[in-house]
């Protein structure tokens, strides 16, 4: 099955996929607005035959934006939406990406997308 996972922001949304049980990265998408994600989002999930999605889930203030974000890309693409925790995911990429070696550049540009992996790996391990 082929699973997109997404780390959900207000500006920037790391997205990885899964087509087997290891998550990868995929991109991270910059947006104005939630109609520009869903654009951005919709080729994704066309061009890659995305049959479900699984969205991190954090805490506090942020689990009630990222809750009707997912009911909304529910209501969209018509896949099924499972949220699964993220907490600690940005520092844990942070500490991968960092101890493997990846410039601090392409650390900095490619953080969310990694956060999103870690996310749709352990939803898969899980």
């Amino acid at each position: 099955m082929r699973i997109l996972g997404i780390d959900y922001g207000r500006a920037k949304m790391g997205v990885a996929l899964a087509t087997s049980s290891i998550a990868q990265p995929y991109k991270v998408i910059r947006h104005g607005s939630l109609e520009d994600l869903f654009k951005k989002l919709g080729f994704i999930v066309k061009k890659e035959k995305i049959k479900k999605f699984v969205v991190g889930l954090s805490e506090g203030a942020m689990e009630e934006e990222t809750r009707k974000f997912g009911k909304r890309l529910k209501t969209r693409f018509k896949l099924p939406v499972h949220f699964h925790d993220e907490t600690l995911t940005t520092v844990d990429a942070q500490k991968l990406a960092l101890e493997s070696g990846i410039k601090r550049k392409k650390r900095k540009k490619l953080e969310d997308a990694f956060s999103a992996t870690l996310i749709l790996q352990s939803y898969l391990d899980s």
